[in-house]
């Protein structure tokens, strides 16, 4: 493959999604591909060098709202879910799934995970942690089961424009750091290390991990 082209992301609804073919190992692909990416959130909130976007986006949001950071993250999903409408972005169980598992996920390995205290190990969790993100993003999107609320935008960008997933999946996160530290959230080396990097390794890790699959005639 070309690696300067979208891999194929087929636009299939929520049933076809399940009657593709080969769905255990796709569940498979998808449940390992969020505990990675909850070990992924881990590893980058113990590094103390500054969260994802995303996490810098909802610190921002819920300073002028009276929620819990949780709550806020289930309304921002809500929010960019609406986003798909017009890109038309199909949901699926996959979907569901990162909605209900990756904040468990996350929680859990929080606590199997002691803070690092040194400036190398800290950095090790950091280079870790983006790494693992953009591996457990190809596995579960690569599943082809309907990708997440925020890695929808990225596939269904990527799907009606033509530009790579890594293109589309860097410029997203851009834009969200900037509105998350325009609202207040706390960035540092680690934010602008994940914006810039996680791009071209998710990149890299589609070509090899995206499943292709025949879409149903009648899908």
């Amino acid at each position: 493959m070309n690696p300067n082209t979208s891999p194929l992301l087929a636009n299939l609804g929520p049933l076809a999604q399940l009657r593709a073919g080969r769905l255990p190992e796709r569940l498979l692909r998808l449940l390992t591909g969020l505990w990675l990416y909850g070990v992924s959130n881990a590893l980058l909130m113990e590094s103390a060098l500054g969260g994802s976007p995303w996490v810098v986006f909802h610190q921002g949001a819920a300073l002028h709202l009276p929620l819990s950071l949780g709550l806020v993250m289930v309304l921002v999903a809500v929010a960019v879910l609406l986003l798909w409408i017009p890109l038309r972005q199909m949901p699926g169980l996959g979907t569901v799934a990162n909605t209900l598992l990756l904040g468990p996920f996350t929680d859990f390995n929080l606590r199997m995970l002691d803070a690092p205290e040194s400036l190398p190990l800290r950095c090790a969790y950091l280079v870790g942690g983006v790494v693992v993100c953009a591996l457990a993003t190809a596995l579960y999107v690569g599943a082809q089961l309907g990708p997440g609320p925020r890695d929808g935008l990225m596939t269904g960008f990527s799907r009606r424009t033509g530009w790579s997933i890594q293109r589309v999946r860097t410029g997203i996160e851009i834009v969200v750091l900037a509105m998350g530290v325009v609202l207040g959230g706390t960035a540092g080396v680690g934010t602008i290390v994940f914006a810039l990097c996680v791009g071209p390794i998710t990149q890299f890790f589609m070509r090899y991990l995206m499943l292709r699959l025949d879409e149903p005639a009648d899908g």
